[in-house]
């Protein structure tokens, strides 16, 4: 015969009493502590594994609402990325110019306030054939983190080999699913110039214009062959390229050295 308590004007059998006292505790404790209240008292297994689901239900959402607002406070703080880095050369096909921020440009701007709020960022990759997936992870200390990726083929320009193809679309793809995981814009970097820097420019050399569009034609063809024809050409040449143009020569000489030897 089974003995019975009164607990609350409701029959209870002795063999759930360990269950009745654990709820017997202070209406604001959360289920992990409840969880150590009941293991502590002798409660039955099967209510200590439902307390066990609870708790950790309970602690992932904390762990979300804790992402949730480092995030919110670390985006008050992140500015827009500069674009501080050109691509400016001219090859038989044309002129290639435009402004972009490179991964590291990214990177050394939000990691420092990521950091401030408990958050990082990292990567991982997925190599599909000719095919690259790179997989951006947000995390937060308490646990909880979100990812997004992008995938994209291989990098075959500018007579990149296979190795170069990959790691340009590596980077590529690091750089834009971090902007995408943190809602960032771009914007481009006016730092030090004037409203037109243009006036104070000289003209250049006579011939310079085809000059330059021929230096840029090379640079297809290794920086070897680039350079050669930099140290044949006319002292006026470089020198002004070198004075007012600096951002253009230095972008022929990193796609030279994209060229496979």
């Amino acid at each position: 015969m089974s003995s019975v308590i009164e607990v609350a004007g409701s029959p209870i059998e002795r063999k759930e009493r360990a269950s009745v006292q654990s709820l017997m505790v202070p209406a604001d404790i959360t289920p992990p502590g409840l969880l150590a209240i009941a293991v502590q008292r002798g409660a039955d297994l099967e209510y200590v594994s439902k307390l066990m689901d609870l708790a950790e239900r309970w602690e992932a959402n904390q762990a979300r609402k804790a992402f949730e607002a480092a995030m919110a406070d670390a985006k008050k703080e992140i500015k827009p990325i500069l674009k501080r880095q050109e691509v400016d050369f001219t090859t038989q096909k044309g002129r290639t110019h435009y402004m972009y921020e490179d991964f590291s440009d990214v990177a050394n701007e939000v990691d420092p306030i990521l950091a401030k709020y408990g958050l990082n960022q990292r990567h991982r990759s997925k190599q599909n054939g000719k095919s690259l997936t790179i997989i951006c992870k947000i995390a937060h200390r308490d646990g909880h983190f979100e990812e997004n990726e992008l995938t994209a083929d291989n990098d075959e320009s500018g007579n990149k080999n296979s190795v170069q193809g990959v790691g340009s679309t590596a980077t590529y793809l690091q750089r834009y699913t971090l902007k995408i995981a943190l809602g960032l814009a771009a914007t481009k970097d006016n730092d030090g110039r004037g409203a037109d820097p243009k006036k104070e420019q000289p003209e250049p050399p006579a011939g310079y214009d085809k000059w330059s569009a021929d230096l840029g034609a090379v640079v297809d063809e290794g920086r070897e062959r680039l350079l050669k024809v930099w140290k044949d050409s006319a002292m006026e040449m470089r020198a002004y390229m070198v004075r007012y143009e600096a951002h253009r020569w230095n972008s022929m000489k990193k796609m030279s050295e994209q060229v496979p030897a």
